[in-house]
């Protein structure tokens, strides 16, 4: 596998920290331009699973490790970035919600999990699921992706190795490969931030899809901080001309910018 072949550089240990930081940082640039090769792979998945989004599905991530982590992220972003439900993009671990702070001993390795872990969603045909695995072998994921399948849902994955199992299992590969990573072996490197690059893309573009966003702005945001009541207090004095105050009172009142900005009435 590409991202088990042996690191460009040797004899780490011997580096000083400057030439630990520029190597780290000449391989990352690499990432973008493989993800860019994927973007096609991108956009048939996204197209699909933005038509099942629209007529009422949700998306379920499933993945061990740093990717199962990466699905947990992109997950739990949605509701405070765009103003869904929990339940609409969901994250699941192998290992259970324990696994996000510590690993859990062969939580990846059983095959059926992760579909028993889909059955408290009450998933359906509407529904899609992406299986994320650096490697592209990880039980836990293929084991999900064919059961998925088999039941009528939309499949996905990304993956960093090229011709993986778990691309096989999916009927929307997105294949990012990366290359060796700086420490033999650890994608949690450039895999991984490949992988957190494809989510953000496919996470933000769906979003953007359902109306999420209006301009460039995201109007459906949660208030949860005073850094995100100024921004929205901003959002909607640009909009719709109105003072500070009067911006504040619209959004103690109607809860986000969007709603903010339609009952506006001057």
């Amino acid at each position: 596998m590409v991202t088990e072949t042996s690191s460009h550089y040797n004899h780490l240990e011997q580096m000083s920290v400057q030439e630990l930081l520029t190597n780290i940082n000449k391989e990352d640039k690499t990432v973008p331009l493989a993800v860019e090769k994927a973007i096609p792979q991108i956009e048939a998945l996204v197209a699909q699973l933005t038509k099942r989004m629209k007529e009422g599905g949700r998306l379920f991530y499933i993945g061990a490790g740093t990717s199962g982590r990466l699905g947990v992220v992109d997950a739990s972003e949605c509701p405070p970035t765009y103003g869904v439900s929990p339940d609409l993009v969901v994250g699941l671990i192998a290992g259970g919600d324990g696994a996000i702070r510590r690993a859990v001993e062969n939580a990846e390795d059983d095959w059926d999990q992760a579909w028993k872990d889909l059955q408290a969603y009450h998933v359906d045909e509407q529904d899609t699921l992406i299986g994320i695995a650096a490697s592209g072998r990880t039980p836990y994921v293929i084991g999900g992706l064919k059961k998925a399948r088999e039941a009528g849902l939309l499949t996905g994955c990304v993956v960093c190795n090229p011709g993986s199992a778990v691309a096989q299992a999916a009927e929307y590969p997105v294949e990012v490969v990366v290359g060796p990573e700086f420490v033999t072996g650890s994608t949690r490197m450039k895999a991984g931030t490949a992988q957190k690059l494809v989510l953000n893309m496919i996470s933000t573009s769906v979003m953007i899809q359902l109306g999420r966003v209006k301009g460039n702005k995201m109007v459906d945001m949660q208030l949860t901080n005073e850094k995100l009541k100024d921004r929205a207090a901003k959002m909607v004095m640009s909009e719709i001309g109105v003072s500070r105050e009067v911006a504040e009172n619209l959004l103690a009142q109607y809860g986000n910018v969007r709603n903010s900005i339609e009952n506006y009435r001057p």
